[in-house]
């Protein structure tokens, strides 16, 4: 058995997610409190006990989202189970990397709440939305997304897996091209909870503001365990520069079916998903 981690991504948060592991694991208590006294705010408050408008503004959900996966982490690593790779989704690369140690927690967590901030300050003006359109080909969806263009600005956004894609954009343009790959002969299309273009140009700005933070801690290109990129589906390398392709993460799509292929094609045959729901296990199987 080969063991992959997978973590996720905005639109996975519940109010009231990891209460139970919280309640239950001092491991799991000890990470919200250490968290927590690095950013100055109660997390587990935030999570536990806020209304769902506000775990779900950018800034609180990709904090809270990633605390609750450092936390199971040290469940997992309590009953001795661990990755030898590891990806997530958008949000969830980082804490894959925190994982293979090349992003450390303090600065994880501090680089976390500043992308969550600048991914909600810096969206630009407008009425954005995101969804979810399954059961269609990736070349529909791109020309569904193309001829919805004629309202509005729309594109792919997360390739996730066979049949399922994110698309970002516009509000009204997102609501036509949901229309337009119903009528191609998509099975299901919903709006997703998240609140800008994430994985867009539109998000250049936040881009070019992330960099200057990133530049204000260490990463290491190599670390415990292999890690795979959203950008480009590869392994991180030596010769990789993180901190520009972190940024650059922002503004490209996330190629996550092919991220979980590359896990199968470097032997990883049992995929373990370290969040609050169970969102990996059809894309998985799927591939």
């Amino acid at each position: 058995m080969k063991i992959g981690f997978l973590f996720p991504g905005q639109g996975a948060q519940s109010v009231g997610m990891g209460k139970d592991l919280y309640d239950e694991y001092k491991e799991v208590k000890d990470i919200y409190i250490k968290a927590s006294s690095l950013l100055g705010i109660d997390i587990a408050k935030l999570t536990f006990d806020s209304d769902e408008e506000t775990l779900c503004e950018t800034k609180n959900t990709q904090i809270s989202i990633l605390v609750m996966s450092l936390a199971i982490l040290e469940v997992l690593k309590k009953n001795n189970v661990k990755a030898e790779m590891a990806a997530g989704l958008s949000l969830g690369e980082y804490s894959a990397l925190i994982y293979s140690n090349m992003i450390s927690f303090e600065d994880g967590i501090k680089i976390v709440r500043k992308r969550g901030e600048l991914m909600q300050n810096l969206v630009p003006e407008g009425n954005w939305a995101m969804a979810a359109i399954i059961g269609l080909e990736d070349e529909k969806v791109e020309e569904a997304c193309k001829e919805a263009q004629k309202i509005g600005f729309v594109v792919p956004a997360n390739y996730n897996c066979p049949k399922q894609i994110a698309i970002s954009g516009e509000k009204e343009a997102v609501s036509e091209a949901m229309k337009i790959a119903k009528e191609k002969g998509a099975k299901l299309v919903r709006e997703l909870k998240t609140g800008g273009p994430f994985h867009t140009e539109k998000l250049k700005k936040a881009s070019e503001e992330l960099k200057k933070e990133l530049e204000k801690i260490n990463v290491k290109n190599i670390g415990k365990i292999p890690v795979v990129k959203n950008i480009d589906a590869k392994i991180y390398v030596e010769e990789d520069n993180i901190k520009q392709i972190l940024a650059n993460h922002i503004i490209s799509p996330v190629r996550f079916k092919e991220s979980i292929q590359t896990m199968i094609d470097n032997g990883i045959d049992t995929f373990v998903e370290v969040g609050p729901r169970k969102s990996f296990i059809r894309i998985c199987k799927k591939n």
